[in-house]
C-alpha cells in the first residue's frame, strides 16, 4: 500500500474516532481539498460550520478561520490543522490600533473583513467577506464606514456604494504584490482569456480584469460562462477546484508567485498529527466569542 493511501485511511479512521468533519479553504493543497468534507471560501465555510453535527471540526486553513468556526460552534472542538498557520493581513490590526481609529472616526460603523482575529470582530459592527463586502457596508446604519483591515478590498467596496468608506492601511501580501505589468503580460500570452481577479488586488489591477470575485464567485463564474480560457488572479490553490469542476476549460495563474505560505503549511501529515494529538485546539473566550458572533451573525443575515 502506498504512503498516500495509508495516510488517507489513517485520517478516515481518526475522523470516525473523533466524530469529526474536515473543512478546507479553496487555497489548500489539492490532496487536502480532496479529503475534506466541505471546501469553500470564508463565507461558505462559515455557513457550513453552523450547527454541524460533529464533535470535532478539523479546519484546514488559517487561524482566523478556525476561530470563526469556534465562535459559531462553541459545543464542538475545533482543531487547526497546523498551529502556526496564521494570516499576515489579520495581524496588521490589533485592538489598540482599532480603538484609535474608532476614536478618530466616532460616527463610523466598523465593517471588519472576516480576515481578522476574534478580538477584532468583537469590536466591530458587522463582518464581511470578499463575496459580500458591498452588502455588509450597505446593511449598517449611517453614511460613514471604517473598513478594516484590507485597503484594497475596502477600495473595491467603496466603488460600489454611495457611503464614505475610510480605509485602514492593511493588505494581503499575496494579492497586493501582483502588478499591472504582470497582468498585461499574461493578457498578451492569452489574449482571448477572461481575466478574473480577487478584490484584495490593487485597484489598478482590478481595472484590467473582467471581474473581481471571491473564490466561490470565481467558481460560479467559470461554471456558468461560455468562455473556455481564463486568467486567474488569486492564490494558486484555486486552479485545482476550477480545473476539477470545469475539465473542459483552461485556467492559468496570472503570475507564478501567487502563493500563500501559511495556507500551504497544511499537509495530510499535519492533519493526521492534529487529529492524533488533539493539541491544536482553537478556543475563543466567551466574552469575546459572544460579541464576535453578533458581528458574524449580522453578516450571515444579509448573505
Amino acid at each position: 500500500m502506498d504512503k498516500l493511501k495509508q495516510t488517507r485511511e489513517r485520517i478516515t479512521k481518526l475522523k470516525k474516532e473523533l466524530k469529526a468533519i474536515i473543512v478546507a479553504h479553496n487555497y489548500q493543497r489539492p490532496e487536502v481539498q480532496d479529503i475534506a468534507d466541505f471546501t469553500g471560501d470564508s463565507l461558505e465555510l462559515a455557513r457550513r460550520c453552523i450547527g454541524v453535527e460533529a464533535e470535532t471540526i478539523v479546519f484546514c486553513g488559517v487561524r482566523f478561520m478556525a476561530e470563526t468556526a469556534a465562535i459559531l460552534n462553541p459545543a464542538s472542538t475545533v482543531l487547526l490543522s497546523r498551529p502556526d498557520a496564521g494570516c499576515p493581513l489579520a495581524n496588521m490590526i490589533d485592538i489598540n490600533s482599532l480603538r484609535q481609529w474608532k476614536h478618530r472616526y466616532p460616527e463610523a460603523a466598523v465593517v471588519a473583513y472576516v480576515n481578522t482575529t476574534a478580538a477584532i470582530k468583537a469590536e466591530s459592527d458587522i463582518c464581511c467577506t470578499s463575496a459580500n463586502g458591498v452588502e455588509a457596508v450597505n446593511a449598517v446604519p449611517g453614511e460613514e464606514i471604517l473598513f478594516i483591515p484590507d485597503r484594497n478590498l475596502g477600495h473595491y467596496v467603496s466603488t460600489k456604494t454611495s457611503k464614505r468608506v475610510i480605509l485602514y492601511p492593511g493588505f494581503c501580501y499575496v494579492h497586493d504584490r501582483i502588478t499591472v505589468e504582470e497582468v498585461m503580460l499574461a493578457k498578451q500570452c492569452y489574449p482571448q482569456a477572461r481575466v478574473l481577479v480577487h478584490p484584495e488586488c490593487r485597484p489598478e489591477v482590478i481595472d484590467l480584469a473582467d471581474a473581481a470575485l471571491s473564490t466561490s464567485q470565481m467558481l460560479r463564474y467559470a461554471r456558468e460562462s461560455n468562455h473556455k480560457l481564463f486568467l486567474i488572479g488569486t492564490e494558486e490553490g484555486m486552479l485545482y477546484p476550477l480545473g476539477k469542476q470545469n475539465p473542459e476549460k483552461e485556467f492559468h495563474i496570472i503570475t507564478s508567485n501567487f502563493i500563500c505560505t501559511d495556507m500551504k503549511k497544511t499537509t495530510l501529515e499535519t492533519i493526521t498529527e492534529a487529529m492524533k494529538t488533539r493539541d491544536n485546539v482553537v478556543t475563543v473566550p466567551e466574552e469575546i466569542r459572544a460579541r464576535a458572533k453578533q458581528a458574524i451573525d449580522r453578516m450571515l443575515a444579509i448573505a
